[in-house]
């Protein structure tokens, strides 16, 4: 009987029912799994703020004959809309399509993952990427929109566009942009193009997110000394492939991205840098070092003057020959064990 009266009055209410509205009024993105029952899609949606009685919402859909048949995806979904469509959507499928961007990803990266997920060509994608409208309102002084495609989860409706889905990322990037860092520019006199090309190598450099304001001090010393950079990363941009181990050769690379070679910041970012690293350009750590080095956990040693620096590679060097050792052996081992009889 309970039940009964349950499904009559969602029935008399979901049709003029509004969901749960967030304050701004924003959507609700809500992931229903593959093979999920009413129920837990119900849950799904009151866990994404898009409805406030899930067992009414599913008795609802039960009444309605809609508890069936719906369609697994991401969805992105009007928190003020009726229950008649919210059932309508996940019934029809209107799914969007997520497209997740870490940070530190490149350009070329980002184009690829794009072309792929959204089903466009990439040439449609090296082309919304260099847009020079788009290019012109962030006031960047390159050709390709490298570094302002702000790294984070998009979800895209289907038939999105190439350009859309680049303007939506370029967006994101503005609105990730505080006012006061624009005010803090001149205290570090750098422009924004600086900071985000200092933020990008910061990016690709730290492991540790506490390390990240100590990294992009000791490029600021370097520069401010008149020091090359002198940043791994940025030869790893340069060369037409990545490559597990720098070696001295790589670091003759001819390209005004190689900062062994050429003086300064590189002509602009080397990926996409988040917000953490954006702040840690902005508002860097008081430390005077200028050298640092990388360990295999991910720390970094650091030191201000070339003869500490040297002592420190050298026990760095230990401890990556000791890494490579292990993982030989190990890797000797399990080659032993898959062999017959191993």
């Amino acid at each position: 009987m309970r039940l009964v009266v349950s499904a009559r009055l969602a029935l008399a209410a979901g049709g003029t029912l509004l969901c749960a509205c967030a304050a701004d009024g924003s959507p609700a993105r809500v992931t229903i799994p593959a093979g999920a029952t009413m129920r837990a899609a119900a849950e799904s949606l009151s866990g994404g703020g898009v409805i406030r009685f899930p067992a009414l919402f599913s008795a609802y859909a039960k009444a309605r004959r809609s508890d069936r048949g719906i369609k697994a995806g991401n969805y992105v979904i009007d928190k003020r809309t009726t229950w008649n469509s919210v059932l309508s959507a996940l019934r029809g499928g209107g799914a969007v399509t997520s497209v997740v961007v870490p940070e530190g990803l490149t350009l070329a990266q980002i184009e690829t993952l794009l072309a792929s997920k959204l089903g466009q060509p990439p040439d449609s994608v090296a082309s919304a990427t260099r847009d020079t409208a788009l290019l012109h309102r962030l006031d960047v002084p390159i050709a390709t929109i490298e570094g302002y495609l702000f790294p984070d989860t998009y979800f895209f409706p289907p038939g999105t566009t190439a350009r859309t889905a680049v303007a939506s990322m370029a967006r994101r990037f503005e609105q990730q942009w505080k006012a006061v860092w624009s005010s803090r520019l001149d205290t570090v006199a750098l422009s924004r193009h600086d900071i985000v090309t200092l933020a990008s190598i910061v990016e690709r450099e730290a492991r540790l997110a506490e390390e990240r304001p100590i990294i992009a001090a000791v490029y600021l010393n370097r520069l401010r000394k008149g020091m090359r950079l002198q940043a791994d990363p940025t030869v790893q941009y340069a060369l037409p492939q990545h490559q597990k181990r720098l070696l001295n050769r790589h670091l003759l690379v001819e390209s005004p991205y190689n900062t062994y070679r050429h003086a300064g910041l590189p002509p602009g970012p080397i990926g996409a840098p988040g917000a953490a690293s954006l702040r840690a350009a902005l508002y860097p750590a008081e430390v005077p070092y200028l050298y640092f080095v990388a360990f295999p956990d991910g720390h970094h040693e650091f030191r201000m003057n070339l003869e500490q620096h040297q002592l420190a590679s050298r026990q760095a060097r230990r401890a990556w020959d000791a890494l490579r050792a292990k993982q030989e052996r190990e890797a000797r081992k399990a080659a032993a064990a898959r062999r017959p009889g191993g």
